[in-house]
């Protein structure tokens, strides 16, 4: 495998290869095919995938700090990879698995997580305004500070998060299970709480009109 040709960007068709732990950090690589790919604990600091296409591929511990994620993440296993500062906006991560990754300050704007698997991840602040999360399992998480706004979370299992500070304002909530959720102090405005489950979900301070 010519890993400089692939750091460069001179090859598009990657689908299926096996670059476990390969050093691809600072890459150009923009609508380059690895779907299905194996990418265990592959090195993509800083690279550029966006428009990629890494639908079913395996990105387990995986680095993907502050590089441009604007891409094809369908079904992916993105179990404990790091994903800090990574630029999600738009991205398709339907049921995607990111249990135990690291999240802090990546950008989710817009980006597509229905059925993503986002079980006590660390969210606090995270940006996810006007995303489409349906049906995706937050629970436990701390999203402490995240900003929903606009967000679609209609199904959504939030059991036990933490949306301490949170803004839900204009977000759909309807169908949710926030049970024993965390709210303190947050934004509700204009949220659709329609058929949500607030079992002992702690409310207080929740600046709602």
């Amino acid at each position: 495998m010519d890993i400089e040709a692939i750091r460069a960007g001179k090859i598009k068709q990657l689908a299926g290869a096996d670059l476990e732990d390969e050093d691809l950090s600072h890459s150009l690589l923009e609508r380059v095919n690895f779907a299905g790919a194996t990418l265990v604990g592959v090195n993509l600091t800083q690279s550029n995938l966006k428009g990629a296409r890494l639908d079913g591929a395996n990105l387990i511990g995986a680095t993907l700090s502050n590089a441009d994620l604007r891409a094809n993440f369908l079904g992916a296993n993105l179990m404990q990879a790091d994903l800090s500062g990574a630029d999600l906006r738009g991205s398709n991560l339907r049921g995607a698995n990111l249990m135990g990754a690291k999240l802090s300050q990546a950008s989710f704007a817009g980006a597509f997580l229905s059925g993503t698997n986002l079980m006590g991840v660390n969210l606090q602040g995270v940006d996810f305004r006007g995303a489409d999360l349906r049906g995706a399992n937050l629970n436990s998480a701390n999203l402490k500070g995240a900003d929903f706004s606009y967000a679609d979370l209609q199904g959504a299992s939030l059991s036990e998060a933490n949306l301490e500070e949170a803004d839900l304002r204009g977000a759909n909530l309807g169908g949710a299970n926030l049970t024993g959720a965390n709210l303190l102090c947050a934004e509700l405005e204009g949220t659709n709480l329609s058929g949500t489950n607030l079992d002992r979900a702690c409310t207080l301070g929740t600046l709602a009109k």
